[in-house]
């Protein structure tokens, strides 16, 4: 994505971008950092309109010795920079909700965590799935997310799997994605869903044939669920 040559293929592709990943204060972290995360996603920012990708969405860095809300104010001071020039290209900064393991690289690690730092921030939500469908309350938490989500990542978990990451293709675990789609569908979300598809089963069949069986599931799917 850094290279002129990659960006070239990617718009002479017949796929569209529908979003763009990238890490934020993690050169070094939000603590420490002296300005080189803005700098960082300005640069992403740019990327996203050349391509037409209507949202990025971001991994917060580490909070270092940061206490939550120390955090979360910092990260919305540092990102400050960003919101106006994303606002003006057309493009929406969204926040996930990612597993504790990666706290070296994020902050927000359940969907309420992130819808706060999101409000907190005057951004949007990346609802990832496969780091929420274990909490409580779970409807509750996607109807306080859907008003500020524009990206929904879909995996499975089987279980017993302790490597991380340790996505499933959908329909080959137990996340009831059936009855969460429902839920989301009905709380009124009408945006993209995302396939994120890493770990050793993905590598083990094979990303092109994993890829492949998983947007039929979730077509299926979601076509059943009437989106």
């Amino acid at each position: 994505m850094q290279t002129k040559e990659s960006r070239s293929s990617i718009k002479q592709s017949p796929v569209k971008v529908g979003c763009i990943n990238h890490l934020f204060a993690v050169h070094p972290n939000l603590e420490s950092d002296d300005g080189t995360a803005a700098e960082k996603l300005l640069d992403s920012i740019e990327i996203a309109s050349e391509l037409g990708a209507p949202a990025i969405y971001l991994l917060t860095g580490g909070r270092g010795t940061l206490s939550w809300d120390e955090g979360a104010m910092r990260f919305a001071d540092l990102l400050a920079p960003c919101r106006d020039a994303a606002r003006n290209a057309g493009i929406r900064l969204l926040v996930e909700n990612s597993s504790a393991l990666n706290a070296d690289i994020h902050m927000a690690h359940t969907l309420p965590d992130a819808t706060r730092l999101a409000q907190i921030a005057g951004i949007g939500i990346c609802a990832e799935l496969h780091a929420c469908w274990t909490e409580a309350d779970l409807h509750g938490n996607l109807a306080r997310a859907m008003p500020l989500t524009a990206l929904v990542q879909v995996s499975d978990y089987v279980l017993g799997d302790r490597s991380t990451p340790c996505r499933a293709v959908p329909g080959d675990g137990s996340i009831p994605l059936e009855a969460i789609l429902r839920d989301v569908l009905d709380l009124g979300y009408s945006g993209l869903f995302d396939l994120e598809l890493v770990g050793p089963r993905i590598a083990a069949e094979g990303a092109r044939e994993a890829c492949a069986r998983a947007a039929h599931y979730l077509s299926d799917l979601l076509d059943k669920l009437g989106a």
